[in-house]
């Protein structure tokens, strides 16, 4: 498949894969079509989605089920007026329709709009007005289809509800027992590359969530996330732990991992607890794992002996920047080096740790050719190696392919990141001698306490070397005398929170002084529950802040 679209296809080193990914773009290129259709051709009966939830149901797509079903998806959109452009919003979950309509949105030239769960009336009302949304598809449950309707007042633009149940109400058309009625599909108008496929509102760790519109040679820009960061393969089974809501679903369980011709696996649940995800390793042999380092941070708790992971080969991370001692410890229980990736939802993957490369703990790892990645300093000058900068993709006369066409409607938005040929990620790094590349944090999370520059995950990482963090957050806190002083909140190990004291507060202070340097260290501890997060596992440091500040 990927001989396709790539002139060529297997690499050995980082200088092969630097000097010789070229990618073949078709002239009007459709990822549902010419991807996924094409499987269905070549091996019909491959599995290719693998989907359960928490009740135990377990429902297996072959190619062929998803061409099919995705068609009669299709051809029952349009008979409700969903046609090329259209803004469709997606409030799914896990649910397997996801994939259905997703695919089917791209066949008729619409707009998915992937959305979370947990949007309230507001929320959806905003997202309805800022997009022009057309239609929602939403999971029957009570509290989503409430929040939906809500919205309809105040959405001039909304037009068709539809529900897949397993609750349905007055107002939305009913999926299942409507789709079976819809004429047989008929291929609409081919779409051009850069019409937009899909937008997303990001997770917004400030500020309220931007549109971020990508074209359709977005799907193949993930193609080297699958095949290559994620090393698939047709025999491989993958799970990527990722709510259908936010961008790290078409990352991890969609694109890239059809472009390899894996299967993908699906695990709806409505809780996450480490066991749950262990369990389903062991019992449906995943052999390829990708999650955030929050995921991880809970796994190592588990006791692995109970567990038989032996199916297990190849395990990532993305999301947020992954602690060294998460990496050595998760090796030390599995064997399995962690592979770290970076990217955005502007972007596919622009940084990552490619099977060829040696991994670093901590690291986000080496460029991905797809993109011309710089480091550049406040003056807009190149950093040397070693210099802290932001992460910026040099961009030419051709946008590459992945990156975001612009933020819907914001022009103004789109030019403060992208000008001069630069777009901005507002990450800060540093760079080692090796090409690697070492986060330290956004832009506005840096802390400047009596005139040093901190990056919260440096102290991150120093604090979660102490076996009684779970995880935590750093920020800066107002000083008038230092500027800013560090503060971390910690979620405490089942086992230490019964000492979290005074005495406890000293001893991770001392412990960070012998682990990095002593400037660096926490004077303000604060222990609590759980950490807040953005629905894609993101810490909200923003969130921590803002609370300080009203104190």
């Amino acid at each position: 498949m990927i001989e396709r679209f790539l002139k060529q296809t297997t690499f050995v080193s980082q200088e092969d894969y630097e000097k010789n990914l070229k990618f073949i773009i078709p002239e009007h290129f459709n990822f549902a079509y010419d991807v996924m259709d094409e499987w269905a051709k070549e091996k019909p009966e491959k599995l290719a989605l693998l989907w359960t939830n928490d009740e135990g149901e377990c429902i297996r797509f072959s190619f062929k089920d998803i061409k099919e079903q995705s068609d009669r998806a299709a051809a029952y959109f349009m008979s409700l007026g969903i046609g090329r452009g259209d803004m469709v919003m997606l409030i799914l979950k896990r649910r397997y329709e996801f994939w259905l309509a997703m695919l089917a949105l791209h066949k008729i030239g619409a707009v998915a709009i992937p959305a979370t769960h947990m949007l309230t009336t507001h929320d959806i009302v905003y997202r309805n007005n800022r997009a022009g949304v057309k239609a929602i598809i939403c999971a029957g449950e009570e509290y989503i289809m409430q929040q939906v309707k809500g919205s309809l007042v105040d959405s001039p633009t909304l037009e068709t509800l539809l529900s897949v149940g397993p609750k349905q109400e007055d107002g939305f058309h009913d999926w299942h027992k409507e789709w079976n009625d819809a004429p047989a599909f008929v291929r609409p108008e081919k779409n051009d590359n850069d019409d937009t496929m899909l937008m997303y509102f990001t997770s917004g760790t400030s500020g309220e969530p931007k549109m971020v519109a990508h074209d359709f040679l977005y799907a193949l820009g993930h193609l080297t996330t699958g095949v290559y960061w994620h090393n698939l393969s047709e025999d491989s089974i993958h799970l990527t732990v990722a709510d259908t809501g936010w961008g790290k679903a078409v990352w991890g369980k969609f694109y890239g991992q059809w472009f390899a011709g894996a299967a993908v696996f699906v695990f709806d649940h409505e809780k996450f607890t480490a066991d749950k995800i262990l369990r389903q390793i062991e019992r449906y042999r995943i052999t390829s794992f990708c999650a955030p380092p929050t995921v991880y941070r809970f796994l190592i708790h588990e006791d692995f002996s109970h567990y038989d992971l032996s199916s297990l080969r190849y395990c990532c991370t993305a999301g947020e920047a992954l602690n060294p001692a998460v990496f050595d410890k998760f090796k030390q229980l599995t064997g399995i080096s962690l592979m770290e990736g970076f990217g955005q939802t502007e972007t596919t993957m622009t940084l990552g740790t490619m099977p060829w490369t040696t991994p670093k703990p901590g690291s986000m790892g080496l460029p991905n050719p797809q993109y011309d990645i710089d480091l550049i300093k406040p003056d807009g000058t190149p950093c040397e190696d070693g210099e802290k900068g932001e992460i910026v993709v040099r961009v030419g006369n051709d946008k590459p392919v992945g990156l975001f066409k612009y933020y819907y409607r914001d022009e103004e938005l789109t030019h403060n990141v992208w000008h001069d040929g630069l777009y901005h990620t507002g990450d800060v790094a540093w760079r080692d001698e090796d090409g690697y590349y070492w986060f330290e944090g956004r832009i506005d999370d840096v802390i400047k306490s009596s005139g040093y520059r901190i990056g919260p995950f440096e102290v991150e990482s120093a604090l979660m070397t102490h076996p009684a963090v779970v995880e935590c957050a750093i920020t800066g806190v107002p000083d008038e005398i230092r500027g800013m002083v560090v503060k971390a909140t910690v979620v405490l190990h089942n086992d230490w929170k019964s000492k979290a004291g005074d005495s406890l507060v000293k001893e991770l202070q001392e412990h960070v002084k012998h682990v990095t340097a002593p400037y660096k260290y926490p004077r303000i501890i604060e222990f609590v529950e759980e950490l807040p997060k953005t629905i894609s596992g993101k810490i909200r440091r923003v969130e921590i802040r803002e609370k300080d500040n009203k104190k």
